[in-house]
Formats: structure tokens, sequence, C-alpha cells
């Protein structure tokens, strides 16, 4: 991957990912590479480098590498999570040894596009498999273990971490795909009034993916109860499927400068 260096991109790219002093990604160095570089290089190479030694490419200072770090293991979680694959015990395990490692060096992902291409794919598909982990708690008897998972995700949300609550509420969005708003109702409310931008935007991103692909009345019905608290980029991205007249009636229920 260093020998794909570009630094005409690399400047670009610093710029784009805010890596300024005090900026959300300050410090992060990039090589300079495209997403489907990076992609190319996990379809080359990934399969054949070891679980084991991913945690080394989630260590590197580059922000290609660790993404390229981090689709691998988004692939190998879904080579194990097809539905023939669902309930196999060896492949639970993977899954469950996959997830771990996402979890352990979540830190790593450590701006918004690492989280958003890998939280969804390996966190929010394993809300909807089965799981060992979490066996002998309270809910051990019941394969989804949907206890332990609402830990796990709490835990995330009230990280001091930005990106581990950018990934409690992201990882949703496959959630919402299968179905499922429960997550994604949770979740927003929890970070309803998160202070930073790129909450407000993750948040009403997940909630418009919701309405969209599980009911737009549940949408409504969270709006009904929210709207006038929430940030007013939360509400824009929340409403944008909903035709001109029902956006503006819900934008003004919230303060303008809010």
């Amino acid at each position: 991957m260093e020998s794909l260096r570009n630094e005409s991109q690399r400047r670009i790219l610093m710029r784009f990912f805010k890596t300024g002093p005090g900026q959300y990604g300050e410090g992060d160095e990039f090589l300079g590479l495209k997403v489907p570089q990076t992609r190319e290089v996990v379809k080359s190479v990934g399969r054949s480098l070891p679980l084991a030694e991913v945690p080394r490419l989630l260590l590197s200072p580059w922000h290609e590498v660790r993404l390229c770090g981090l689709l691998i293991l988004v692939d190998a979680f879904e080579r194990q999570a097809t539905r023939r694959l669902a309930a196999d015990p060896s492949a639970i395990r993977q899954r469950d040894a996959i997830l771990t490692t996402y979890l352990r060096y979540a830190e790593r992902a450590n701006n918004w596009d690492l989280v958003d291409l890998t939280a969804p794919k390996i966190l929010g598909h394993w809300l909807l498999l089965p799981t060992h982990l979490g066996e002998g708690l309270p809910d051990g008897a019941d394969p989804l273990r949907l206890a332990y998972k609402r830990e796990v995700l709490d835990g995330l949300a009230a990280s001091d971490s930005l990106w581990r609550q950018r990934m409690s509420i992201v990882c949703t969005w496959k959630t919402s795909q299968q179905g499922d708003a429960s997550w994604c109702l949770r979740y927003a409310e929890v970070h309803l009034r998160h202070p930073h931008d790129l909450m407000h935007k993750a948040v009403g991103w997940m909630l418009r993916e919701m309405g969209k692909r599980v009911s737009m009345d549940l949408l409504r019905e969270f709006l009904r109860q929210h709207a006038s608290a929430m940030p007013r980029t939360t509400l824009r991205y929340a409403i944008e499927k909903m035709s001109a007249a029902e956006r503006r009636h819900w934008m003004t229920l919230t303060p303008a400068n809010s």
C-alpha cells in the first residue's frame, strides 16, 4: 500500500477528513489512496492474511492501511454470515472472534468513513445473528442474546469516544435494512442531544433509513415525540424522503438556531 502513495491525493484527503489542529481527524496520516484501491488490496491478498495479523494493520499510522484491516474483517465476517452458516457453531465462533477483534480495536476506526464502511456490516449484522458471546448471563438461553447485545451497544454509546458513539448508531443501518426498527429508535433517542455535528448527521441519516426501510409511520411517531428537541441537521437528514410540504411542517417545529 505504501508503494501506491499519491502525494497530491494525500493532501486532498487530509483536508477532506479534517486532520488539522483542533479538527475531528487531527493528526491522522494518509497515503493518498482512493477507497477502490484499498478494496483491490483486500480482494487480492486479504483472504490469505491470517486474522491474527489484522491488528498489525489496525495499529498502522496510515488511514488507508487501517481501512484495509477493517475491510478484511468485514469480508471475513460476511463469509461466515451467509444464510446457510447463520446457525453453524463454527461460523458463530468465527463471527464472535471477528466482532471481538473489531471492538477491541474500535479506537483505530477513528474517522467517520472507517466507522461507516464497517460498523453496519460487522456490528450491525452481528446484532441479527446467533452468538456465543454473553453465555452465562440471564438471557444465555436465547441464541440471539439480545440483552447482552444491548449492553455492548450501550457501552459504545456511553463511551467518551466520538467514533465508538457513532458505531452504536450507524450499525443500525443493517438492522433497519432487515426490517428491525428497534435498534435505530433506541440509539437515535440516546444520541438525540449529542453536541457534535457528525452525530447529528449520523442520527438523522439512520432515522431516514429506518423510515425508508421499515416504516415511515414509525419515523413520524418518533418525530412527533422528539422533533422540537432535535438539532436541525438531524431533522433535515431524517425527513429527506418526505414530500416538500411535510418537510416544511417538521422544520417549523425545531428552532432555527438549534
